[in-house]
This record gives structure tokens, sequence and C-alpha cells, in this order.
């Protein structure tokens, strides 16, 4: 990360004095309304902002708590220690720690080497950069609308991204934008954010889970997204070595949808894609997304899309 960047996160600020002076414990009144153990976005946010960052404290422990907020957690040098959800995680440079709102999260004193910054992100900020998302079901996305809907299911995502080159240089032109207060400021925020989500999402692979149904999920939709034409849920009980009436369920429990459901959302978007970027006839669409029945697949996008696969290529 460039080295101004560093600096500026550096400083010692006048909270972290205290607690270099002898102060054991946060101030709650800086980060909390009442007796509950919530950090309001109001604490910390300018009237009328949607984001801001700040850099994480350091040098005392934070007691367990949730956010009214989604917090993003960057490691710019050193590490942090994070008791999530009552997994213990440690962030070291380069990786990202995405909390939702009911996220329980308990923080180890950092020392002075160890810089992080926080993102400060109200849901509604998310609604900006959902087209960014697709319709597809990935963990990021289903953690977004979850976020945004206020869903008790919205835990936490942490991604190993260090030598991710992309989304290192997406975070450090965000992390820049709002330390530097450059110009035009929102475009720039939901522009980068929205490719830095967009570019998550292309790396499932750098999720790390607290538990077997979280990364038997994903590999799910991994599937899903390399088998759509011929893939089954049968065949991807065996490769996971999982029940497949138990996973029938969890992929249920875990998104809304059954498997099929997924599948035939996957398929359907892939049949818009060739509709809209190739000349490809429909039929032979219908073949390419794993429908043998050409009639079958026009009465599902029909009911997908509220128009024929021709109407819809027309339209363009």
């Amino acid at each position: 990360m460039d080295s101004r960047i560093i600096e500026s996160l550096s400083a010692i600020t006048g909270e972290e004095r205290e607690f270099l002076s002898g102060r054991k414990t946060i101030d709650k009144g800086l980060y909390m309304d009442g007796s509950h153990d919530i950090i309001t976005g109001s604490k910390l946010l300018e009237e009328g902002k949607q984001i801001t960052i700040r850099p994480h404290t350091r040098f005392v422990h934070f007691p367990e708590h949730t956010h009214d907020y989604v917090e993003m957690v960057y490691m710019c040098q050193g590490t942090t220690k994070h008791i999530i959800n009552g997994t213990r995680i440690e962030l070291h440079q380069g990786e990202l720690l995405m909390l939702g709102q009911n996220a329980r999260q308990e923080i180890e004193p950092a020392s002075e080497s160890d810089i992080a910054v926080n993102l400060i992100v109200k849901p509604v900020f998310f609604q900006s950069i959902l087209s960014f998302l697709g319709n597809e079901e990935t963990p990021l996305r289903r953690f977004i609308l979850d976020c945004l809907s206020g869903n008790v299911s919205a835990g936490y995502l942490y991604f190993q991204v260090a030598d991710v080159l992309p989304v290192q240089n997406l975070i450090e032109n965000l992390v820049w934008t709002m330390i530097m207060d450059a110009g035009n400021k929102r475009g720039i925020y939901q522009m980068t954010m929205g490719l830095l989500m967009a570019e998550l999402m292309e790396h499932t692979e750098a999720l790390r889970f607290a538990s077997q149904d979280e990364e038997i999920l994903v590999r799910t939709l991994r599937y899903i997204e390399d088998h759509y034409q011929d893939g089954s849920l049968r065949e991807l009980s065996h490769l996971t070595h999982y029940d497949m009436t138990a996973l029938s369920r969890m992929v249920r429990a875990r998104t809304g949808h059954t498997y099929t459901e997924l599948l035939q959302e996957k398929r359907l978007s892939q049949a818009a894609w060739f509709l809209r970027e190739t000349d490809i006839p429909v039929e032979e669409i219908a073949r390419l997304i794993g429908y043998e029945n050409s009639s079958y697949f026009h009465r599902l996008f029909l009911t997908r899309f509220g128009q024929s696969p021709k109407h819809f290529r027309d339209c363009k």
C-alpha cells in the first residue's frame, strides 16, 4: 500500500493516546447509545453520509459488540485478532473481513505497527451497487441482500485476497479517495465499491469458512456456475461426500431456494446473455444451457423474464 496512506493511518489518535497513558477500557459513549453493546453508525458517520473510513483503534481490548451498519475491516499492515460469532480470526496484511449487522465481534489489542482501516457502510449504500452483483446466487450477493434486509443470517465473510492484485488495487483506490479527500467522492465510492464487489465475486476460492455447511454451500454455488448444463444434485452429493437429502435441505435453508431453482436461475441468466450478445438460434441456446425440450425452455423463460426469448432478443 502507498506509503502516504500508511503514514496517514499510523498517526496516534487522541483516543489511542489515552490508552497509552493508562486507560484500560473504551469509552462506550463514543460508540454506543444506551446500555446495549451495539455500535451505532450515527456516532461515526456525518449526517447524510452513507459511508466513511476510520483507522482501526489500537492498544485496547474491544469487548464483544454488534453494529447497526456493515463494517469492512482491511488489514494494511501487520495483523489484528478478532473473535467473530465465537470463531477466532487473525487478519493478516492484505486480507478483508466483512461483518453484517448481527455478527458478534470482539477484538484483541493491536500494536502500533498493526495498521487497519474500518469502512463504516450503511446498508442502503449497497443498493447503488446491486447491478454489479448480477442475479446469480453467490455468498457475497447473499450477504449483501441479507444486510439490506436486516436478515439475521447476515454473519461475516473473510477473504484471504492478499495475492489478488485487482482486489488490492481497488481497495487502495477506495482508501486513498476516502482519506485524501478526493473530489466527486460519492460517485467514486459507488463505482469503486461496485467493482470491488464484482471482483470479490470472482474469487470465492479466497473465502474462508467457519463451518462445513458454509464451505459446502460455496462449493455448491461454484458447481452450479461450472456445471449448469448437465450438473445434478446427485453428482454434487458424491463430489462433496455430503448426504443428498441433507445437502438439499441445507441449500434451501441457507439460500431460501432449492438446488433446482438455483440451477434454473443460472441457466436462464446464461440464456439471457446468449440472446443479448450472440445470434445463436433460440433452440440451440436452449440445448446449450441444458434444456433438450425447447418448449419447456420457452415456458420457463417467459415466467422468469415476462417475455418470450425472441421478444427479449428483439428488444435488446
